[in-house]
């Protein structure tokens, strides 16, 4: 080994002048990325089984995309489609690849709209062309650059109606772009029917594989996918509320929470995550559903907007869970003794409203109306021994005014005390050091710098003191032991209290949706179907959809 000497410094080479540092680093650059190599076939086939088994119709979207690419290929690989098409063939491939989504209700939205705005645009452009070929080739050209700008800006305004916006945006795209391309085209190209001929056929056949793939393969349909998702948001609510009272009132609760990290791994957190982030996906599965065929056995017309506002109402009644969540991640906790006198009733009042939104949940599942039973005597009964549990322990609750009095006051004549004190002394060192400011310039820049470090100290201190001194008193108040607990018997109540309007809009949905009325013994399919009111099959459905 030779050593170089180079500006006061020594490094180890190798035989070739290289540092044997960088030599080091790249041979562990090397082995880490070789170790990587060796470890991705194994991350992607677990990836690709994850994602697999969370949801197999995946799979089947995967297969059904191939299949139709490889037949919408057929227009290039057979010679005699291939002469009949020609190269817009390649706009059959391109609506396929665009228009065919994972369920049908998605793909029937995109392909109608595709549809109809190719087949709007070229017969608008079709009409220009055969004005414009009746004029001179300048005022042609004056002609197209008018048509397209006066076209282009009123599809383009159209876009933001709420009802074109909502619905066929996507065919207002559409029918911007074919109207553009055919209109501009057809300056330099003199068959334009032609054109547009090929370019409807292509796009219809892309279509028609695609429409026939979604609803005749395997279809996968949102409508189905809207109500499974309400289904589990109502057992989620269920399964978040019952874990955090039990968790609330649960002995190892403490070391839990040292644990577990509050994030998506927490089963409460789980339960209600999906309630809270579902707004755009419950409308956006709403519309897809709208355009769906009815394919159940009855042939109802669903009211998927209805199913909107259940989730709005779900929601609503989720953020009193989460509040209910977060008493248990408070600062100030009530003591385990004090929990345990009301443990019994707040345990029985959540398990009984498990029981409700699972039953809703069940019959919601089963197309069913609730049990008549469904608001028993049970739930009023819990919240009556709620009631007497509390009105038993005033003590815990108002507290005795004397003590409370005597000590508030002790401790504001103590804080007071201690602030005159330090007050005291900090102006005397300042009177100590103004003897000599009238006698020392650099003692009077000393003066004022520790002037306002003094103001300084003085403002921190009024700010750690307050926090400190609100933290003393409430732990000095007799109430603060079951103030915690008070929230969280309230919001309890809350949810009960809630309840009422998650059941009144499943009861609607029931009831717009024609289902089987409840039958215990499950023998005859009773059917009690009333007509839906206007507003909701008019301005929410359109009619086309199922």
């Amino acid at each position: 080994m030779a050593t170089k000497i180079h500006v006061g410094m020594e490094t180890e080479m190798n035989g070739n002048g290289v540092p044997d540092e960088k030599v080091y680093n790249w041979k562990k650059r090397m082995h880490d990325f070789s170790g990587k190599v060796k470890r991705f076939p194994g991350w992607l086939w677990r990836t690709i089984w994850k994602v697999g088994r969370e949801d197999p119709r995946r799979m089947i979207h995967a297969f059904k995309v191939g299949l139709s690419l490889t037949l919408v290929s057929l227009l290039y690989l057979m010679e005699p489609l291939f002469k009949g098409i020609g190269q817009n063939a390649i706009w059959a491939v391109m609506t396929v690849v665009v228009v065919l989504e994972f369920t049908a209700g998605a793909t029937l939205c995109k392909g109608l709209n595709r549809g109809l705005g190719t087949l709007l645009a070229g017969s608008l452009a079709f009409f220009i062309e055969f004005i414009a070929n009746k004029s001179g080739k300048v005022f042609r050209a004056v002609f197209i650059g008018a048509a397209v700008f006066f076209i282009g800006t009123a599809a383009t305004y159209m876009r933001f109606f709420p009802y074109i916006k909502k619905n066929y945006d996507y065919g207002v795209v559409i029918f911007l772009l074919t109207f553009n391309l055919i209109t501009v085209s057809s300056y330099r190209v003199e068959n334009v029917l032609k054109i547009a001929h090929d370019r409807f056929y292509t796009i219809a056949i892309g279509c028609a594989i695609c429409l026939f793939m979604s609803i005749l393969v395997f279809p996968i349909w949102s409508g189905e996918d809207l109500h499974n998702s309400t289904v589990g948001k109502l057992e989620g609510l269920a399964k978040s509320i019952e874990a955090c009272v039990n968790e609330y009132f649960d002995d190892s609760h403490e070391v839990k929470k040292e644990k577990q990290d509050q994030s998506s791994e927490d089963p409460i957190y789980k339960g209600y995550k999906a309630v809270l982030d579902s707004k755009s996906i419950d409308e956006t599965l709403a519309l897809y559903a709208s355009w769906e065929p009815r394919h159940s056995r009855h042939c109802y017309r669903f009211p998927w907007q209805q199913y909107v506002k259940v989730g709005a109402v779900l929601r609503q009644f989720g953020y009193t869970v989460v509040a209910l969540h977060g008493c248990l991640q408070t600062e100030i906790q009530t003591p385990r003794s004090v929990r345990a006198l009301f443990k019994d009733p707040c345990i029985r009042l959540a398990g009984e409203v498990t029981k409700v939104l699972r039953e809703l949940a069940n019959s919601m599942r089963n197309h069913r109306h609730c049990s008549p039973e469904i608001l028993s005597d049970h739930l009023h009964e819990a919240l009556q021994d709620l009631n007497t549990a509390i009105k038993s322990q005033p003590r815990l609750f108002l507290g005795s005014k004397s003590n409370q009095a005597t000590n508030m006051l002790a401790l504001a004549a103590e804080h007071a005390a201690r602030h005159n004190n330090n007050k005291q002394e900090k102006l005397g060192h300042h009177g100590v050091s103004l003897s000599s400011v009238k006698t020392d310039s650099s003692a009077l820049m000393e003066w004022k710098s520790k002037r306002v470090i003094s103001e300084q100290t003085k403002e921190n201190e009024r700010k750690v003191l307050r926090p400190q001194l609100s933290k003393i008193a409430i732990t000095s108040l007799e109430f603060s032991e079951a103030l915690p607990f008070a929230a969280f018997a309230s919001l309890l109540v809350e949810i009960v209290a809630r309840l009422d309007n998650v059941i009144e809009e499943v009861e609607e949905l029931g009831r717009i949706g024609c289902y089987k009325e409840y039958n215990p013994d499950a023998e005859e399919i009773v059917v009690k179907c009333e007509k839906p009111p206007v507003d909701v099959t008019k301005n929410h459905l359109p009619s086309h959809a199922g």
